[in-house]
């Protein structure tokens, strides 16, 4: 079988199980051989700045990872200025050797609902296969409706292992758990633990540097301060 990638781009301010759940997800549905995580450098459909610099992301994705097969961390989109567009991802990823029929393009449903306001949608279209995951609180059915002009282009993710000539969209039924960044953030901000949102490693690396204004106290215990605090 040609060689597969999966792309999950985002912010990941910070990563957490939901994206993991997502990565899985598509992984398992479409027999993709790689999950490439791609931290955007200023997400141009968010209105505030990330909250953690990227190379702070940059370093929670990768402990998020560290030890899972076939999951991989990519700053092509940190070393670039200004908006973080996935047309031009994607046409460094055409530059490396992938074509487009490899490429799939990982995202919730809820974000795929938004996808008319894309950049240069014709060509993100024609340049990645998407696997959509459904997501809490929107459905693949819900989404669909939303853009109908790409109902021709959906199939279930199953029609993947057939070929084609021509990319398209593959709807993933799967259950991912409900978690957002803001709630992360939210629970940071107010002292609580996050160790059912994300890796022990994510927890830890934003407790010893105090990230997202974090207090002491993340897991029950008062963790002790290293020299770098």
């Amino acid at each position: 079988m040609t060689r597969r990638l999966g792309i999950l781009g985002g912010t990941f301010d910070p990563v957490h199980f939901g994206h993991l759940d997502a990565a899985a997800a598509a992984q398992s549905a479409l027999a993709l051989h790689d999950v490439l995580f791609v931290p955007s450098h200023d997400p141009p459909h968010r209105p505030d700045a990330p909250h953690a610099t990227g190379v702070q992301r940059l370093a929670l994705v990768t402990l998020a990872i560290n030890g899972v097969n076939a999951r991989r961390v990519s700053d092509v989109e940190l070393r670039r200025n200004g908006p973080s567009y996935t047309a031009d991802t994607l046409r460094a990823l055409h530059a490396e050797g992938w074509a487009p029929m490899q490429l799939f393009f990982i995202l919730g449903a809820d974000a795929f609902a938004e996808i008319a306001t894309w950049r240069e949608l014709p060509f993100v279209l024609d340049a990645t296969n998407f696997a959509v995951i459904a997501r809490p609180g929107t459905t693949i059915e819900t989404a669909v409706t939303r853009t109908p002009e790409l109902q021709r282009r959906t199939q279930p993710a199953s029609a993947a292992s057939h070929p084609s000539d021509s990319t398209g969209i593959f709807l993933v039924e799967a259950a991912t758990r409900d978690i957002s960044s803001t709630l992360i953030r939210q629970r940071l901000a107010a002292g609580q633990p996050i160790d059912d949102l994300v890796p022990a490693t994510v927890a830890r690396h934003i407790a010893a540097h105090r990230l997202y204004n974090t207090e002491d106290v993340l897991h029950g215990h008062e963790d002790n301060k290293t020299e770098d605090d």
